[in-house]
């Protein structure tokens, strides 16, 4: 009867985990109550005794974890990887890691660095918000008396260190035993406890720290809080988790029910939540190539220049070098485009192909989409080369750079340069049209050359 009554119980206990979980997944509100009582001492015990021997046998050999014992250089680095990681994969950051601790080895060669130089280093990675916010803080930090913040509390009184980044920097770098939360540990969790509620949801997150407070090793904080991360990036995958070989299965919920329930899997958990719909954004970006005033022994022009110009200091890409672009209000036509990026080539730099400048050659290149996290943004590119009336040097001369910062760099320097992937893919772009077209006609640079003006 003991056993016939404990199965029944356990049958509910399921069914209603089931019911919780459909409800759940069709209400639009997570169900907080959802979120049961924290894990026991026994539970918790063999969490963290799991984890950390599995993490012992299997931790990722990554140059962020190498034995450091000065406390602030150690310090220095879990910051700057941990910042590099969020929003980017390992093997992606390894490389951008390495790089930037040869060039900036410790805090303080890093806050004399100028963002121009942070930026170059940080291409690629995206999210450039981030980088920024590394250089604010060791600036911060060196001008305040040159000592890294010790606890979670003085960690995020710096710029861009959260609640995840204090925690992190302070349990792997500082022992502190206090807990980390990003989206590997969410899931693990979620499924240890079978939570059946919105993960983005602001209370239901703060829920999720506390368990992850409960658990955390108070002996070995950091290793525990990567071994959970890395067991949420290894094994327990969003759409692929391998149970079979999973260190903590006997202690998770999710399988549990997904035993007793074949219409019930493990990937149910964390509840999917809808993404925000991405805005749809257009502009019209053009290549401004200026042709040099001077000519080589063979006949070709040599000396040119691109001109660039960089994004204001606040919003989307703060501060990155790009060409001239202007924003567009929908999908329009060649000319109403062209016209808009005249007006504004005009307005700032006074090129006016009937007065300041003649047009060697003016194509459209194409399309080409970039996706941001919530932007999905359409680029009509062009390509355009001028001649400029007295050349550079009378360009230059003209202009206020404080009106919009811009200079003019020859192809080397911007092959060179720290540029998002977006600008590097219209560059690209750029250069394929002009070798299809100079194989397809050798002599194209010579017509162009001698082409008349145009007033």
């Amino acid at each position: 009867m003991v056993v016939k009554k404990k199965k029944q119980t356990a049958n509910a206990a399921v069914a209603n985990r089931r019911q919780t979980l459909r409800r759940c997944q069709s209400s639009k509100k997570p169900e907080l109550q959802d979120i049961e009582d924290l894990f026991s001492e026994d539970e918790t015990e063999k969490i963290r005794e799991a984890l950390l021997k599995w993490y012992g046998l299997n931790r990722r050999d990554l140059p962020w974890r190498e034995e450091e014992e000065d406390v602030d250089v150690r310090v220095y680095r879990v910051w700057v990887s941990e910042v590099m990681l969020q929003q980017t994969r390992v093997q992606t950051v390894i490389q951008y890691f390495n790089r930037w601790m040869s060039k900036w080895p410790t805090i303080h060669s890093l806050a004399q660095a100028s963002l121009e130089e942070v930026n170059e280093m940080w291409a690629g990675l995206g999210y450039y918000r981030r980088a920024r916010f590394l250089l604010e803080g060791a600036r911060k930090i060196v001008a305040e008396g040159d000592q890294f913040p010790k606890t979670v509390s003085q960690l995020q009184k710096i710029p861009g260190i959260g609640d995840y980044t204090a925690g992190a920097i302070a349990s792997i770098a500082l022992k502190e035993a206090v807990p980390v939360v990003d989206g590997n540990v969410i899931r693990v969790i979620a499924r240890l406890k079978a939570i059946a509620a919105n993960p983005k949801d602001s209370l239901t997150v703060k829920k999720f720290w506390k368990l992850a407070a409960q658990l955390v090793d108070p002996f070995q904080p950091g290793d525990f809080n990567q071994a959970l991360m890395e067991l949420g990036a290894t094994l327990c995958t969003p759409t692929s988790p391998s149970c079979g070989t999973c260190p903590v299965s006997d202690q998770c919920s999710a399988l549990s029910i997904s035993r007793h329930d074949s219409s019930v899997v493990v990937t149910d958990y964390p509840v999917k939540v809808v993404k925000t719909k991405q805005r749809h954004d257009f502009s019209a970006v053009c290549v401004v190539e200026i042709l040099g005033d001077e000519e080589s022994s063979n006949g070709h022009q040599i000396n040119n220049k691109f001109l660039l110009v960089k994004r204001p200091d606040e919003g989307l890409l703060a501060g990155l070098w790009e060409f001239p672009s202007v924003s567009l209000a929908g999908e329009v036509g060649l000319v109403p485009r062209r016209k808009a990026i005249d007006q504004y080539l005009n307005k700032y730099f006074t090129l006016n192909p009937r007065k300041t400048c003649d047009i060697v050659s003016r194509e459209h290149v194409g399309e080409y989409v970039h996706v941001f996290s919530h932007i999905r943004l359409k680029m009509y590119v062009e390509s355009l080369i001028l001649r400029v009336e007295g050349g550079m040097n009378d360009l230059v001369s003209k202009r206020d750079k404080e009106i919009v910062p811009w200079k003019c760099v020859d192809a080397e320097v911007l092959s060179n340069m720290g540029l998002t992937s977006g600008v590097r893919k219209v560059y690209t772009m750029v250069q394929k049209l002009k070798q299809e077209k100079s194989s397809s006609d050798p002599d194209l640079d010579i017509k162009k050359r001698k082409r008349p003006s145009i007033k």
